[in-house]
């Protein structure tokens, strides 16, 4: 598990009293969100914080104009993401990927209310197709922008490049095989690309969550892949992927600790793995998600819980 100085603390803690004033809301728990949470932070990286609130008034909840619902600031090296209660209780119902992380992030920095409980039915009923499109949709999309070389057409149509000819013409790939572009065609432009350690292993890691999501589900039920990384790899991953694959992934989230994100190392992933199947069967992986009545319970404990923290309870 990733490390975080006590002087950090300190400061987070400071920062989540400043937006309690300054939003006029009682924070029920805040934790280590991204590179700290699941294990990859190097030691200039930034700390993101999640954070789930209760509006001090409640009354807010019927008034027209409503409560804060989502604050997201940056405090310098702080960056500082939440919902309220009501919206964070949605996501879950969702399966949002971003909401059960916050659940299931190892470090704490606030906590009127323990989510152990929470946390452990949301990973027992969550939807695994849900979870598996957003870490697909992570996949292709970060491979799409940082790493594949692509022509753009004017109209905004992508075209990977398969090869760029002596002539400085390109190849590029079509849904029917592929076309060959004057290198002055002017309908297209070049895509800048940055391939660097920090976007590889962004892509790695979401196309190993996806297919073993995937894998697992069609074996014996799904096991949701664990949030920190080091540990995926090296408990979870060898039922699914071979050694080069997790070598290669542990060699990725190695650099990054060591401050090497932004080194450029070109296509590490691979097209093909980074972008797993479009269609998953939704008899196998499809199931109804967490229980709108129970979240409902959560919530108030959620509530209860800053009303005994804070003594002068949100009313």
């Amino acid at each position: 598990m990733d490390s975080v100085p006590a002087h950090i603390f300190e400061t987070i803690d400071n920062v989540l009293g400043t937006i309690e004033r300054e939003y006029d809301i009682a924070i029920v728990f805040a934790v280590a969100r991204g590179s700290h949470a699941w294990g990859a932070a190097s030691p200039d990286s930034d700390y993101d914080v999640g954070v789930v609130f209760v509006p001090t008034d409640l009354r807010q909840y019927v008034h027209l104009e409503g409560p804060t619902e989502v604050i997201d600031r940056e405090y310098g090296e702080i960056d500082v993401q939440g919902w309220d209660v009501r919206t964070f209780a949605g996501l879950l119902a969702d399966s949002n990927e971003g909401a059960i992380d916050v659940l299931r992030s190892p470090i704490r920095y606030r906590a009127a209310y323990d989510p152990a409980d929470l946390a452990t039915y949301v990973e027992r009923t969550y939807n695994p197709m849900d979870l598996y499109h957003t870490w697909r949709g992570i996949a292709t999309s970060n491979y799409r922008k940082y790493i594949s070389h692509h022509l753009v057409s004017t109209d905004d149509e992508r075209f990977p490049i398969v090869d760029v000819l002596e002539d400085g013409a390109y190849v590029v790939k079509t849904d029917v095989g592929t076309m060959t572009i004057p290198a002055d065609d002017e309908r297209f432009t070049e895509t800048q690309t940055k391939p660097t350690v920090k976007r590889n292993l962004t892509i790695t890691r979401a196309a190993m969550s996806a297919r073993y999501l995937q894998a697992t589900g069609e074996r014996d039920g799904h096991d949701l892949p664990a949030l920190e990384f080091e540990r995926f790899l090296t408990e979870q991953a060898p039922a699914v992927f071979d050694t080069e694959r997790i070598e290669r992934a542990r060699k990725l989230l190695e650099r990054k600790r060591a401050g090497e994100g932004g080194a450029t190392v070109g296509d590490v992933v691979g097209r093909e793995f980074a972008h797993p199947a479009r269609e998953i069967d939704p008899d196998t992986h499809a199931r109804g998600g967490p229980d709108i009545e129970r979240l409902d319970e959560y919530v108030d404990e959620l509530i209860t819980a800053v009303q005994y923290r804070y003594g002068s309870p949100p009313s």
